[in-house]
């Protein structure tokens, strides 16, 4: 009979509508009635980062009332804990999710600071690899500081392109500790062998903020490399602590000033030399050229 096939189609209907119903019912947990148990946080690169641990993600959310642990799972918002952790200006990265057997998830990563500035005006805070300002915390890794004569402006501008070409070499970034900005703007560099401090002059300029990097990268790896060639041809024969100042301004020559061996009363200063942060050293007035 016609009547009987729409009887069987909507008897068909109905029955996969509540095969449907039933296994979501029977498969998906009941969150309202689940608890958090567990909550996971991952910090990538903690160990030379340092800037965020997995307490201070737990110190945070629970100033926020947010901390998942022992929450209704159905009650959790990871998207308000992902904004929350990204409000913070030492992530780069905020992930959280749950799981069906009552734990929560929360990985984070972490901006990279490339140097920190302890400036004459007081200032104090890093710079990122970004460019970008972070600021002061309880920051234990081992990251070249840049003193003296420094704005903010400056630093970004200058600093920090500076600091990543000494980073980017692998001896450079474990010899030089320290960059020091002369109130002319020309460039001290302090490094951790040997009681020398290294002027490197002043920096390039350039048109565009792209041009002003590049510039600057390529005028720091060229006194680098000269200095590197001294290094390995001067200091290596005469001795890691006859000089005081090495000055790479001049293309065609370093000039170095030696340590005296008794103190006495130092004459005319090198140019732009200032109470930079390292060891108090003994000069005399006679300097010695060395051809590149």
């Amino acid at each position: 009979m016609t009547w009987k096939k729409p009887i069987i189609i909507a008897f068909d209907i109905a029955l996969a509508a509540y095969l449907v119903l039933a296994f979501t019912a029977f498969n998906k947990p009941d969150e309202a009635e689940k608890v958090c148990t567990k909550v996971v946080v991952n910090v990538a690169d903690e160990s030379t980062n340092g800037f965020i641990s997995p307490a201070e993600i737990q110190r945070r959310l629970k100033e926020s009332k947010i901390y998942p642990l022992n929450m209704s799972m159905d009650d959790i918002d990871t998207y308000k804990i992902e904004e929350t952790l990204k409000s913070s200006p030492f992530v780069k990265t905020s992930e959280c999710y749950k799981t069906q057997d009552g734990n929560v998830y929360i990985t984070l990563t972490q901006l990279m600071p490339v140097v920190r500035v302890k400036a004459d005006n007081g200032n104090d805070y890093y710079i990122d690899d970004k460019d970008c300002i972070m600021p002061n915390s309880h920051y234990t890794s081992d990251l070249i500081i840049a003193t003296g004569s420094i704005s903010q402006k400056f630093a970004v501008a200058y600093i920090s392109t500076i600091a990543k070409t000494l980073m980017a070499n692998n001896f450079w970034s474990n010899q030089i500790e320290q960059i020091n900005v002369l109130p002319n703007k020309g460039i001290e560099l302090v490094p951790r062998v040997g009681s020398h401090i290294i002027y490197i002059g002043q920096l390039p300029g350039g048109n565009t903020k792209e041009e002003r990097m590049e510039n600057t990268s390529q005028f720091v790896t060229k006194q680098m490399t000269r200095l590197e060639k001294f290094y390995k041809y001067g200091l290596s024969q005469a001795g890691w602590d006859k000089y005081s100042y090495i000055n790479l301004e001049f293309e065609n020559q370093i000039i170095c000033k030696r340590k005296k061996s008794v103190p006495t009363q130092s004459s005319a200063p090198v140019p732009g030399n200032t109470g930079t942060e390292q060891k108090e050293k003994k000069e005399n007035t006679t300097t010695e050229k060395k051809n590149n």
